[in-house]
C-alpha cells in the first residue's frame, strides 16, 4: 500500500481506536499466560533473573516472527540500512531491555497493586515525553485531565479490596517506575524515527537485539528455563506472536497519529489483563462494581483526550521529522 494512502487509512479514529483496542487485547491476555507460562516451564516468583530470561526468548520469537511475516508481505527479505542501526540499538535498549529488566526485577520487590498503579502512569509519560522532549504535540490540559481520570479508573481496579501500603523502595518501586519511563521514550524513538524508516521492520530487529540481550544478561544473572514441554513451548510462542502482532500495530499506529491519541488506550491494557485473568484462571475481579465503574472512567478519559476533531492536531508525520 502506498504510503500517503496507508497514512490516510491509519490515521481514521475508528481505526486508530480499533486498531489500538487489538494491541490493547493481545497485551492484556499475556497477563494470564504470562502466568501460565511460568507455572509450565516452572519458574517461581522469586526467580527475577529466570523471569527475565523466558522474557528474552519470547521477544526473539517476536522479533523473528515480525522480520518473517513482514518479508512474506513485502516479497523481499527485511533488512535494515546501515544508518537504520543505530536506531534499532536504541530502540530496543528502552522498549525491550531497560523496560522489562527493570520490571522484573522491580516487581519482584514490590506488590502486584502497587505494580500495577505505576504500570498504569506509563501513559502519563508517554505523553509527557512525546510533547516536552520529542515536541511531536502540544501539551494541553484536556489531555492532562483525560488521564487523570483514566488513570482513576487505573488505581480503582487495582485498589478495590486491596490494601496499599506507603512503604517505597527505590528496587521495587522504583525499579517498575524506570520500567515505565523506558517504555514511554521508546514510544517518542519509535514516532520520531517511524517517519524515515519502517515500523515493521524497526518493530522486528528491535525485538530480536533485545531479546538477545535480555537472554545474555540473564544467562550471567544466574537465570536458567527447564526442559521445554509442548505446552510449555506453545505458551512461549503465544506469547511471542502477541508481543509481535500489538507491538507492530502500535508503531504502525504512532508513526500516523500523534502520540497522545494512541497512547492513551494504553489504559485499557490492565481492564483486559483483568478480564483475561478472570475468564482463563479464574480469578475474581471482573464482575467487581468497582471493575465496570473503572472501565468507565477509563472509556471517559480516552473520550476526552481524543474528542477533538483529526484535523485540530496535525500527526507528526505530516511534516518534517523533529531534530535529533
Amino acid at each position: 500500500m502506498d504510503e500517503q494512502l496507508q497514512g490516510n487509512f491509519l490515521s481514521k479514529r475508528l481505526v486508530v481506536a480499533l486498531g489500538a483496542m487489538i494491541s490493547c487485547a493481545l497485551w492484556g491476555s499475556a497477563f494470564p499466560f504470562v502466568q501460565i507460562g511460568y507455572a509450565l516451564w516452572q519458574i517461581p516468583a522469586s526467580d527475577s533473573w529466570t523471569q527475565v530470561l523466558f522474557a528474552g526468548c519470547r521477544f526473539i520469537i517476536a522479533g523473528l516472527l515480525v522480520i518473517l511475516i513482514g518479508s512474506i508481505l513485502e516479497h523481499r527479505v527485511l533488512l535494515p540500512r546501515r544508518q537504520a542501526l543505530p536506531v534499532i540499538c536504541k530502540i530496543s535498549l528502552f522498549q525491550t531491555v531497560l523496560q522489562y529488566v527493570f520490571f522484573y526485577i522491580g516487581l519482584a520487590h514490590t506488590t502486584g497493586v502497587k505494580g500495577a498503579i505505576i504500570i498504569g502512569s506509563n501513559v502519563f509519560f508517554a505523553i509527557l515525553i512525546s510533547c516536552l522532549i520529542f515536541r511531536h504535540e502540544k501539551l494541553t490540559a484536556r489531555k492532562i485531565i483525560g488521564c487523570l481520570i483514566g488513570f482513576s479508573g487505573i488505581v480503582l481496579v487495582n485498589m478495590s479490596g486491596s490494601a496499599l501500603d506507603l512503604n517505597i523502595s527505590f528496587l521495587g518501586d522504583g525499579f517498575v517506575l524506570l520500567s515505565t519511563i523506558a517504555y514511554s521514550y521508546a514510544a517518542g524513538l519509535m514516532k520520531r524515527h517511524a517517519q524515515a524508516e519502517d515500523p515493521v521492520l524497526l518493530s522486528g530487529y528491535q525485538f530480536l537485539l533485545g531479546g538477545a540481550a535480555m537472554v545474555l544478561i540473564s544467562l550471567l544473572g544466574g537465570g536458567r528455563l527447564t526442559a521445554p514441554s509442548w505446552a510449555s513451548a506453545g505458551v512461549l510462542l503465544y506469547l511471542g506472536f502477541l508481543s509481535a502482532a500489538a507491538y507492530t500495530i502500535w508503531s504502525l499506529l504512532l508513526k500516523f497519529n500523534p502520540v497522545s491519541q494512541v497512547s492513551v488506550y494504553g489504559f485499557m491494557n490492565p481492564m483486559f489483563g483483568t478480564i483475561f485473568s478472570t475468564l482463563i484462571l479464574r480469578e475474581e475481579g471482573l464482575f467487581r462494581p468497582a471493575t465496570a465503574l473503572a472501565l468507565a472512567l477509563v472509556c471517559l478519559g480516552i473520550w476526552i483526550v481524543n474528542r477533538v476533531p483529526a484535523q485540530a492536531e496535525v500527526p507528526a508525520s505530516q511534516g518534517p521529522p523533529s531534530k535529533p
